[in-house]
């Protein structure tokens, strides 16, 4: 008993799922006089709704807004590091004893300023011994050409080469002592900051240890990766928008200086070097850098979101023409947030459907109910910062 129950109730369900969605079948209608009625008063009510619908009684009320035309910036974004403009490690070019350091941590110097001062005294008394050696080369040299100048046969042309030899031979033996006793001073190689050192007074250090790291900070380089999709915005002196978490809210202005002449293979991706202005000492080298890149396209036209709607051949926006709809095919090109740039041949200006497009049919009445202009105002505030944070430099 209770099993027939379930087959009946099942039964039942489905009978009145089938009247819901099908209505009643014309012969149980016929068969029964109030369903004929019913039946009749509905096929009455659909022809009074297709009556007025055919006399355009029917208006749809939709928000309206029209047709923009605005470029597109489009941004690339990458990650990269920054390096000194100029670095290098400055090494001892000779073996000595260390009598002076003049050289602190961080601290700045000229190009020339000394660093390091070595023990001279042999090289200072080589240099003594050179000097005096080219002076007696000189001398004898100028009395040999006197004589023969005052007509002294003795003296011959090959014995006044001879002198002039060792003069010669005197006068280099001189630049190389001056050589050596420059060796013993090391001095910056070029204006920048010194890094960390352990030279003390005492020390003795070999030929080319490493006395301490310079760089030249004034200029640093962003060096980032760009994908292959990117090529076409590369340009020497392009702008580069650089931020770093150092300086949350900052952003500082960059130019592209180099990049490379191939793309990898593997990443797909070009190495570009971009060249930031550090004359104020903010930077260091080291750090870590979020690069992006705009490009503004020409003037398109732009729609909201809410105003595209797709169908089997495509997407599309409803136009509307003398209070009535229809629909326009168009190509999605970009997307930004709420806002869509398209492909069509529509003026600007042109009114069209940005909200309640979903109840609409061709030919449809229209009556527009608002306009649409938060969404663009907020659009149009996310443009104007983007053109300003193109425009802004280091402050």
């Amino acid at each position: 008993m209770r099993h027939l129950f379930s087959v009946v109730f099942a039964a039942a369900i489905l009978i009145g799922a089938y009247v819901v969605n099908f209505g009643v079948p014309a012969r149980i209608s016929q068969a029964i006089p109030f369903l004929n009625s019913a039946g009749s008063d509905a096929e009455t009510a659909d022809a009074h709704t297709t009556n007025q619908r055919a006399r355009g009684g029917r208006t749809t009320s939709v928000v309206l807004e029209s047709l923009a035309y605005r470029p597109y910036t489009a941004t690339i974004e990458a990650i990269g590091n920054a390096t000194s403009w100029r670095s290098a490690d400055v090494l001892a070019e000779t073996s000595g004893r260390v009598t002076e350091v003049a050289m602190k941590p961080n601290l700045s110097v000229e190009e020339g300023d000394v660093l390091v001062r070595l023990d001279d005294r042999t090289q200072e008394l080589n240099l003594n011994l050179a000097r005096a050696e080219m002076a007696q080369a000189k001398t004898d040299f100028d009395r040999l050409n006197q004589l023969r100048n005052n007509g002294n046969l003795t003296v011959t042309a090959v014995s006044l080469a001879d002198f002039l030899l060792e003069q010669t031979r005197a006068e280099a033996a001189v630049g190389l002592a001056e050589v050596e006793l420059d060796k013993r001073t090391i001095r910056a190689p070029f204006k920048g900051k010194l890094g960390l050192n352990r030279i003390e007074v005492g020390n003795l250090i070999n030929a080319s240890d490493i006395i301490v790291s310079i760089d030249d900070t004034e200029t640093l380089l962003v060096e980032f990766e760009l994908p292959e999709r990117s090529i076409s915005m590369l340009e020497l002196g392009r702008a580069v928008l650089a931020s770093t978490p150092s300086y949350a809210g900052r952003v500082f202005q960059a130019e592209i200086t180099a990049y490379d002449s191939r793309i990898d293979s593997t990443t797909r991706t070009v190495s570009v070097e971009a060249r930031i202005d550090n004359s104020d000492g903010l930077l260091w080298s080291g750090m870590t850098f979020a690069v992006r890149l705009l490009n503004d396209t020409e003037p398109m036209p732009s729609v909201p979101a809410t105003a595209l709607n797709w169908a089997r051949h495509g997407a599309g926006i409803w136009v509307v023409e003398d209070g009535k709809a229809r629909r326009e095919p168009i190509t999605v090109r970009f997307r930004r947030g709420g806002d869509v740039w398209i492909d069509t041949e529509l003026p600007e200006g042109t009114t069209i459907v940005v909200e309640g497009a979903a109840k609409l049919r061709e030919g449809s009445a229209v009556e527009g109910v608002g306009q649409n202009e938060s969404a663009r105002a907020q659009s149009t505030q996310r443009d104007t910062a983007l053109a300003e944070d193109a425009a802004k430099a280091p402050t």
